[in-house]
């Protein structure tokens, strides 16, 4: 892994934007309407069960996701918005033992889900992080890649967001 400083923003910015356009993320918020998935986040059960519904699979494409960007052996990686974990455990595992991911969310009802599950499965290399809606709170200059997936919609200054995101 390069840690060439200059490099790295652009990097993140390539990885999200790749995302923000992709057809695959395009196809998983047809899914459901947005008056129907803002609906759910008013119950954290309801909200997590769609989450881990196994149909997402098939319109999220999760492997054909992760596989697309490529991830390197021993990055570290932010998941925005990890909710669940559904992309998190995905990231960690291809990120491996050396790499880290940061799971990134405003709901303590996500973040101790998320926690039981990385519990659950052994994994170690993920960090959560409980955030405001308008700071990663992500350690200065400390990831590869940003994840964003389904949440872009919920951040108000984005351009803002993403610089703080991607270390200014």
């Amino acid at each position: 892994m390069q840690q060439n400083e200059g490099l790295r923003g652009w990097r993140l910015f390539a990885a999200v934007g790749m995302l923000t356009v992709s057809p695959i993320v395009v196809a998983a918020q047809r899914a459901a309407t947005q008056h129907e998935m803002h609906g759910r986040h008013v119950d954290p059960t309801a909200y997590i069960a769609s989450l881990e519904d196994p149909k997402r699979d098939a319109y999220q494409k999760p492997h054909e996701v992760v596989e697309a960007l490529q991830i390197e052996e021993g990055e570290v990686g932010a998941d925005i918005g990890a909710g669940s974990g559904y992309f998190t455990l995905r990231l960690a595992h291809h990120v491996g033992p050396t790499g880290r991911v940061y799971a990134v969310d405003v709901s303590p009802d996500m973040i101790l889900h998320l926690n039981r599950r990385v519990h659950d499965a052994g994994v170690r290399n993920v960090v959560s992080l409980l955030v405001p809606p308008d700071d990663p709170l992500l350690p200065d200059a400390s990831v590869d890649r940003v994840f964003v997936c389904n949440v872009w919609h919920h951040v108000d200054e984005q351009a803002a967001y993403l610089e703080i995101s991607c270390g200014g």
